[in-house]
This record gives structure tokens, C-alpha cells and sequence, in this order.
């Protein structure tokens, strides 16, 4: 089956998907349908048990590889989770465009490390910004005990923070001890993910990191799925593609395993010197602006 066949006729089903809306909202009441491409079931099914069990298989087989790299010399244990990212990609059949350039491969800012912020609306964003960017994320610590995401977590050296009060203070000194030892960071201001139609504000406290040796630089970061089996991705078919409120992992896996392929579009800002701004709730404003923009300019101008 290819693009084109998917894409001559949209399936439409009335349903519930657990956790499908806006915040605040009893998530679980929320009515939604459901899209699926118009080839038969037979091959829809197949692809998604094709491609699930793919990832689960490349998933395990990679721990290993990690496990030999991390005793050897020259840091391929940074490099090759990007590798590791990149098939996952692939076997989810999602193509990545990037725009712009990270400031860790500008040697005008070279030696100073770099936090990716970036706007969160799937746990697509994890495959696809780690294709992408040399860095380790940071998330909240209930994302270690997910099924699948949190094994790909762990594997890709993620710092888990509780965000709780009595923890911020150790959970800053070890972002910044992450640091000082060369890594860069991806962080998601928001705080949550959203239904990918607009930027949640982000929170100040995300841009406090506790001093180090050298002062990192922050690089806004727009993320936007925006084809979906070729054709330009909707409002009414975002939703494929978004996973936040309750919503639970495998039925959103499911439904979005069953497109032919897919596109996300990442654009790399220039980035920001925190010493340029009067404190960090200026620099979370002008990061929140630059990606908010960034992200809407994507959704409107779909190549």
C-alpha cells in the first residue's frame, strides 16, 4: 500500500479516546473521531504489528550495543543514541526536516554547552529531536516507569526531576553537573504537552540551572508534525499525531502505525545568551515567543 492510497479516502469513526482534551476538561468524556487511512483493515493491522513489533525488536537489541560503548574511549555512548533515534524514526515512517542549525555545531559558540528548549505535544517529540540534536532530555520522573517510552528515556541518558519544591535545588545542581561534563540538555517548558494547535507558556523555573564553569547558551526549538501520507496535516487530523491529557500510549501508537508515513518539521532558533537578558522570566518569555511563532509559521506554510 502507498501514500496515495491512504490518502483517496479518510475513514472516519465516531469514539472515545481516554484523555483526548483540554486542560482543565474531564478528558475521559471527550468525544473524538477517530481517522484511519481507507486501505483495508487487513493491511492497516499489518502495518502496525509490522512496525510495533520492529520497534520493540530494535529497542531491546540496542541496550547491548549501548552497554559495549559505554566502556570504551571517545564518547560513542553521546553519539549513538542519535543513531539509535534515527532508526526509530524510520520505523515509525516518519521523515524529519530540519531548519536552521544547532548552536552546537557553530563553532562560533564552541565550548560552551546548550539547552534546547522546545514546545511538547507528543512523545514523538522524544524520537524526533534526538535524531536531531546532540543532547540527553529532561523529564518528569513518572516518565521512567512508562512502557516502552521509558526504556527509550533511560536509553537516551535522560535526567528524570521529581519537580517537586523540596527537590528543584539537587535536581538544578545535577542538570548542572550535566553540564559542566559536556552535555547539552533538552528541555520542554511547558510542562506538559498540549493538543499541538499552539505554544503553552512556558514556566520560568525551567531556566533556572544552577552555575557551572561556563554559563549555557539557550536555543528556542519549534516542533510541528506537518504531512501526514503526503498530504499537509489539518486541524482535523492533528490529533493523529498529539498525545497528552490521559491519553494512553498503545491505542495512540496503534492509530498512528497505521499511516503509510508521516513528517515533522523542526526549526532550530538562533539562540539565546541568559547574561542578555535582566532574569530568567525575560529569557522564558523571548524563548516562548521565538517558538511560538516558529511553531505557528510551520503550520502555516506546509511545503
Amino acid at each position: 500500500m502507498n501514500a496515495s492510497t491512504d490518502t483517496a479516502q479518510i475513514e472516519s469513526k465516531p469514539g472515545i479516546l481516554s484523555g483526548f482534551g483540554r486542560r482543565g476538561q474531564n478528558t475521559r468524556e471527550v468525544k473524538l473521531e477517530l481517522f484511519r487511512p481507507a486501505c483495508p483493515r487487513f493491511w492497516r493491522n499489518f502495518r502496525s504489528i509490522r512496525r510495533i513489533v520492529l520497534l520493540l525488536l530494535w529497542n531491546f537489541s540496542a541496550y547491548p550495543i549501548l552497554g559495549v560503548l559505554y566502556c570504551l574511549p571517545g564518547g560513542y555512548e553521546k553519539v549513538y543514541p542519535m543513531f539509535y533515534w534515527k532508526i526509530s524514526c524510520a520505523l515509525l515512517g516518519m521523515e524529519l526536516r530540519v531548519i536552521g542549525q544547532s548552536a552546537d555545531d557553530n563553532p562560533a559558540f564552541a565550548g560552551r554547552p546548550v539547552i534546547f528548549v522546545s514546545n511538547h505535544s507528543s512523545w514523538l517529540d522524544i524520537p524526533a529531536l534526538g535524531t536531531v540534536l546532540k543532547a540527553s532530555f529532561v523529564a518528569k520522573g513518572a516518565v521512567e516507569n512508562w512502557p516502552l517510552i521509558g526504556s527509550m528515556a533511560k536509553f537516551a541518558r535522560t535526567v528524570f526531576v521529581s519537580r517537586t519544591r523540596s527537590g528543584t535545588g539537587r535536581e538544578r545542581d545535577e542538570m548542572g553537573a550535566r553540564l559542566d561534563r559536556g552535555d547539552n540538555l533538552i528541555l520542554f517548558p511547558e510542562g506538559t504537552s498540549s493538543d499541538g494547535t499552539r505554544v503553552l507558556p512556558f514556566r520560568s523555573t525551567f531556566f533556572a540551572v544552577a552555575p557551572g564553569a561556563k554559563a549555557p547558551l539557550f536555543q528556542p526549538v519549534s516542533i510541528v508534525y506537518d504531512r501526514l501520507a503526503g498530504l499537509p496535516a489539518t486541524r482535523r487530523t492533528r490529533p493523529i499525531f498529539a498525545w497528552y491529557g490521559d491519553m494512553e500510549l498503545f491505542p495512540h501508537l496503534w492509530c498512528l502505525t497505521q499511516w503509510h508515513s508521516s513528517r515533522c518539521s523542526i526549526l532550530l532558533h538562533p539562540p539565546l545568551d541568559p547574561a542578555d537578558f535582566k532574569g530568567r522570566k525575560d529569557l522564558a518569555i523571548a524563548a516562548y515567543r521565538a517558538v511560538s511563532d516558529g511553531a505557528a509559521a510551520l503550520r502555516q506554510s506546509v511545503q
